[in-house]
């Protein structure tokens, strides 16, 4: 028997959903606001969730990350008012297992639990995972969970896997530990940068040349494709291949077959492709700068890897990890760090992720010298401008909202005594509510100004809205029915 929470302040679509979970025999029971329902998902185990997007005490969505990560792992099952594409994609890309729009029948509402239930139940019945080879691959949130999920079922399979992020993610980590736990491992791991492949010689280097084939080709050469035979074939910065090479690639997904400069014959490369981009396929596609068909191609699995900021809790095993990591390197023995150092790292956004952390990790281990703990003066002058520059506007947005009558800054950033602090992510939270308000006002509601600014995507900009409530924001004060409502 199954356990499902509904979270909806329609008590009467909760009773009568509840009511067809019994009849499906398994057992139910709900709440009619956010908090109440997170409660009872920290308290007892459930399965499935039905989680309402407007709740009387704000967006079911921002409750979407405690709840998966409540203890029964719940998959979530998004409902909400019919006509919202934005909110669709946000529940899809959230990790929710579905999406239903309201109002539905009951037979609508129930074959998303049916299959949620199904899934739960296949997945407790297959074997135990093999451990997963995760070389250099830090963290255990629920993000980076996310992201081993797919890993392990890329490595399961010779489906051609295109990893996605920003730079800085780990991406080439992650192309390494697939070929790492796949069939393949025994077989070569080709890296290509696509980024700095010369355009005059792009074919030459992936499908290799006959001696004479040209000028300067003075012995034959085997290109990328054919050392890539029997292994995986890496393609760093796949978005950067040039247009015209696209076009013969693909034909050598689709046959792994190619034929080298100046030879008579095709050759055969057995090989698993895995592309990585800190682009946007899709949109290049769309103006024509990355070929669409390709594109079909690469994605046969997609993994997009969250950004350090996603996955703030990472931090601290990161920095161990990489602290032991360096100081062996430079024989500097073992270093601690000082409780402000932590919360410096804590505090940053991380522009460059990993690889920042790392450098700027290294960075301070120079400044520290001998010293056996770091200290957050030994951090980059660049990293304590920022957070200090982002102390002091926090300050005085907080002076000017006091004395213009603006909206009263959050809780977790009013004065407190030591034994009396908030919790890093409410504070954390609470400084990202008060930017988001501050440039919807500057923006006047304009969503593209908004996104100039930010320099947010539409759909990141959309989803930190509705996380802080502020779906009905409107910058003079009056109230707005959805974001829908923002100017364009």
């Amino acid at each position: 028997m199954a356990k499902v929470l509904i979270i909806d302040d329609d008590l009467q679509l909760c009773e009568m959903l509840s009511l067809k979970v019994g009849i499906l025999g398994h057992q139910a029971e709900h709440a009619q606001a956010l908090a109440r329902g997170l409660a009872l998902a920290a308290a007892h185990e459930h399965d499935v969730v039905y989680l309402d997007v407007r709740l009387p005490d704000g967006s079911g969505l921002a409750g979407l990350k405690d709840l998966r990560e409540s203890p029964g792992r719940p998959e979530v099952i998004i409902m909400t008012g019919a006509g919202d594409p934005d909110g669709a994609e946000l529940a899809v890309k959230s990790g929710a297992w579905d999406y239903i729009s309201k109002p539905s029948s009951i037979q609508a509402m129930t074959l998303p639990l049916l299959r949620a239930l199904q899934y739960r139940s296949e997945r407790a019945a297959a074997p135990l995972p093999v451990a997963l080879k995760r070389e250099g691959i830090v963290g255990e949130s629920q993000a980076m969970r996310g992201a081993l999920d797919l890993l392990a079922q890329a490595a399961q399979s010779e489906l051609a896997a295109l990893i996605t992020g920003e730079t800085g993610t780990g991406k080439e980590l992650f192309a390494r530990a697939i070929h790492a736990n796949s069939r393949r491992s025994e077989g070569p791991l080709v890296v290509v940068d696509c980024s700095a492949l010369p355009e005059t010689l792009v074919e030459s280097i992936l499908f290799g040349h006959e001696r004479g084939a040209f000028t300067g080709a003075q012995e034959a050469r085997v290109g990328l494709v054919g050392q890539a035979h029997g292994g995986v074939l890496f393609l760093d910065e796949v978005g950067e291949l040039p247009l015209p090479i696209q076009k013969s690639f693909l034909r050598v997904l689709q046959d792994r077959r190619y034929r080298p400069l100046g030879a008579k014959k095709e050759l055969v490369s057995d090989f698993r492709l895995i592309a990585a981009t800190n682009r946007d396929l899709g949109q290049m596609a769309r103006e024509g700068a990355f070929r669409s068909d390709l594109l079909h191609r690469l994605r046969g699995l997609v993994i997009p890897l969250p950004p350090l900021r996603a996955r703030s809790e990472d931090i601290r095993a990161l920095a161990s990890h990489y602290l032991e990591r360096l100081g062996a390197r430079y024989g500097l023995g073992a270093k601690g760090f000082a409780p402000e150092f932590a919360q410096a790292l804590l505090s940053y956004d991380w522009p460059g992720n990993v690889r920042e952390l790392v450098n700027t990790l290294e960075q301070a281990l120079a400044a520290a010298g001998a010293g056996p703990t770091l200290f957050a003066r030994h951090l980059p002058e660049h990293l304590r401008v920022a957070l200090a520059r982002a102390s002091a506007g926090q300050a005085g947005g907080e002076q000017a909202a006091a004395a213009g009558g603006a909206a009263a800054p959050p809780p977790a950033l009013e004065a407190s005594s030591a034994l009396n602090l908030p919790s890093l992510h409410d504070y954390r939270l609470a400084k990202d509510r008060l930017y988001l308000l501050e440039l919807m006002r500057k923006s006047q509601g304009r969503v593209d100004e908004a996104r100039r600014i930010s320099g947010l995507s539409r759909s990141r900009l959309y989803e930190l809205l509705r996380l802080h409530g502020l779906t009905a924001f409107r910058p003079g004060g009056g109230r707005k029915s959805d974001l829908s409502d923002y100017q364009e």
